[in-house]
């Protein structure tokens, strides 16, 4: 089984393309990932890319989605050790790199600019993987 700690832009990925993740992969994320997904879909309305109906659609998928979300002191402490380190003033993107340490394989990311900056911290995998049983 491969854990995979998937970012807000992954997750909404998956759920406009409706793809489902084998069961051999376990995807985790920080309990941040709930408020990062409705404001990713409640910005894309309010910027007239999406309908309201088909992001609430996404919205609905994405909570349907077997997801682990974590979010204990571990973690939170290790997120701003790496956003000291990475030289971040935020440290949101730092709890999934962190989560990625502490739990996981591999982070998923559709942020290209971050999946950069973190390839010498952790590993990263394209959302392709997500949908590769051998991955």
């Amino acid at each position: 089984m491969t854990r995979f700690v998937v970012d807000a832009g992954a997750v909404l990925h998956l759920a406009a393309t409706g793809a489902t993740v084998p069961d051999v992969h376990a995807l985790l994320a920080p309990t941040l990932l709930r408020s990062h997904t409705l404001s990713a879909l409640h910005e894309a309305v309010f910027r007239g890319e999406l309908p309201a109906d088909v992001a609430l659609d996404r919205l609905a998928a994405v909570g349907r989605m077997k997801i682990r979300l974590l979010g204990d002191a571990v973690l939170r402490r290790r997120a701003w050790e790496l956003a000291d380190r990475l030289r971040w003033p935020s440290t949101l993107d730092a709890e999934y790199v962190a989560l990625t340490q502490l739990q996981a394989d591999a982070l998923v990311t559709a942020d290209d600019e971050l999946a950069r900056a973190v390839r010498d911290v952790v590993r990263t995998a394209p959302i392709a993987a997500l949908l590769d049983p051998s991955a």
